[in-house]
């Protein structure tokens, strides 16, 4: 135990020691009595305070004093009365005073009357029926006595430096006073006391003396010899130190990074596109009809600005038309309806990444592999998996020869990267045939999750575009993927920026640090 104590003396920093002596001098000396006897500012004493309280040295006893006196309006209403009590007065002689007439009938501002009317019907001075303020038995009792909170003004003004405390008979009038703003001034006094525990007071038993210790060394010290009779503090090697938080990437960012070197390393091209499209490339050239469900107000953003966007070569805009109103000879009837070009001009927030797919088709030649990670903008109401605004990836590929196959391989080796066994199940997309989503499995739930949807582009979204080679697509949601990997049950943790989350998330495998 001796070496434990020598070892803790040897380990104390100077200020720490002074202090100590202080409280072997005078065990109940306070802080500001400690630095005027020992020389140490105050911010000193208390920091070596906090370092003997980590070392279970002393105990630091913290005590706030309040002290309440009255503000400019306590102060007022003190002198003048409170507005309720100005209604009082008249509805005692009156009775009841019409609301409308309030002002001009007690002097008190509209303001205040909705303050007044309040306190009033919760002390129980009065009642309000039809717009009448009716005074109750009870209000009649205190016409010519004070309330709690009156009698508290009163004793608040009596004594202008401050109070400190209330006694029983005022503590109801003072919590009522509480409940009001710009009323009280309510000052704070903190002090603290030192208590030695027995490993102090064991300090003290076995004595230390008080000597400057070298914490560095200066070249003059090391070239004269001086280093050679200095005394040196020793430290702790197996303490505590404390956490630095390196910065870092987002862990959307992460995942979304991830995902871009897997679709490069695939030898896939990156396109991006734009926020704002038109509801041609949006919906239009995936063969959506112009009536279907999502491009309804509810689950789309149409923009004021710009209202329109303009349409692409007239002769894309003639096939796509042809496409949706007859087939427009793909060996489809098409949707049997009239195509509006004044729709396909509408201005939106893109809704999915699935267009950019399409716009790349027109303005590039097969052989195609291009993916694209973006931001997308739905309706949604928002909700623990539900968000207006999300991300979205989105891969393509087009030549000769491509099959379903290669969709499902390709996918396999997409997901296999992303660390995740695949299987497939049968889906419909209104611009795939064949379509098919993808689940992974969850070991640590046992359980097969859906996570993105693919299939082969229809003949009507390739031929008015000028393909005439099968083309495969694929994509899936970022967040949902994010929730997965780092154990999220509400979408919206993912945006909230809780720094302690971020801060202790590991972002190679989504464990809590």
């Amino acid at each position: 135990m001796s070496e434990d104590i020598e070892k803790t003396i040897n380990e104390l920093h100077i200020y720490e020691k002074k202090l100590l002596k202080e409280l072997e001098a005078n065990p109940n000396a306070t802080p500001e009595e400690i630095s005027e006897s020992s020389g140490m500012d105050i911010k000193s004493v208390m920091s070596a305070a906090g370092s003997l309280v980590s070392k279970d040295i002393i105990e630091v006893d913290k005590e706030v004093q309040e002290t309440y006196s009255l503000t400019e309006d306590g102060l007022k209403y003190a002198e003048q009365g409170l507005p309720e009590r100005k209604i009082l007065d008249v509805l005692s002689q009156k009775h009841q005073i019409h609301m409308k007439d309030l002002a001009s009938e007690t002097g008190i501002d509209k303001k205040e009357a909705n303050i007044a009317l309040g306190w009033l019907r919760r002390k129980d001075w009065a009642q309000i029926d039809k717009g009448v303020v009716n005074v109750t038995d009870f209000g009649m009792e205190f016409a010519d006595k004070l309330g709690a909170d009156e009698k508290v003004l009163d004793y608040l003004k009596a004594n202008a430096d401050g109070v400190k405390l209330f006694t029983d008979d005022l503590r109801d009038g003072f919590l009522k006073l509480t409940g009001r703003k710009n009323i009280l001034n309510i000052q704070k006094e903190t002090s603290h006391s030192f208590k030695l525990l027995p490993k102090g007071e064991e300090i003290l038993k076995h004595g230390f003396t008080i000597q400057k210790q070298a914490t560095q060394l200066t070249h003059q010290q090391l070239k004269d010899g001086e280093w050679k009779s200095l005394q040196y503090r020793p430290y702790d090697i197996n303490a505590e130190a404390p956490v630095v938080f390196a910065g870092k990437k987002h862990p959307l960012r992460v995942i979304i990074d991830e995902i871009r070197e897997i679709f490069l390393n695939m030898g896939f091209s990156e396109d991006k596109g734009s926020y704002v499209e038109s509801a041609f490339w949006n919906f239009d050239s995936l063969f959506q009809p112009q009536d279907h469900a999502a491009r309804e107000m509810q689950d789309t953003f149409y923009l004021k600005n710009p209202l329109t966007c303009d349409l692409p070569d007239a002769d894309l805009v003639k096939l796509t038309a042809e496409t949706h109103e007859n087939g427009g000879g793909t060996g489809s009837i098409g949707w049997q309806y009239d195509w509006s070009e004044d729709i396909a001009r509408q201005s939106v927030l893109r809704t999915h990444t699935t267009g950019i797919s399409t716009k790349h088709l027109y303005d590039f030649e097969p052989p195609i592999k291009m993916f694209s990670v973006g931001r997308v903008f739905r309706r949604e109401t928002f909700d623990y998996k539900h968000l207006p605004e999300f991300h979205q990836v989105e891969g393509l590929v087009c030549d000769e020869g491509i099959s379903f196959q290669n969709l499902l391989g390709t996918l396999k080796e997409f997901y296999k990267k992303l660390g995740f066994e695949v299987r497939f199940r049968p889906a419909y997309f209104p611009y795939t045939y064949l379509s098919t989503e993808t689940e992974i499995y969850l070991e640590e739930k046992e359980s097969w999750i859906e996570l993105g949807g693919a299939g082969m582009f229809r003949p009507e979204v390739l031929k008015p575009l000028g393909i005439d080679k099968p083309a495969l697509a694929f994509g899936l949601g970022i967040e949902r993927l994010a929730m997965i990997r780092y154990d999220v049950s509400d979408i919206r943790m993912l945006y909230k920026s809780d720094i302690k989350w971020l801060r202790e998330l590991n972002l190679d495998n989504g464990v809590k640090l």
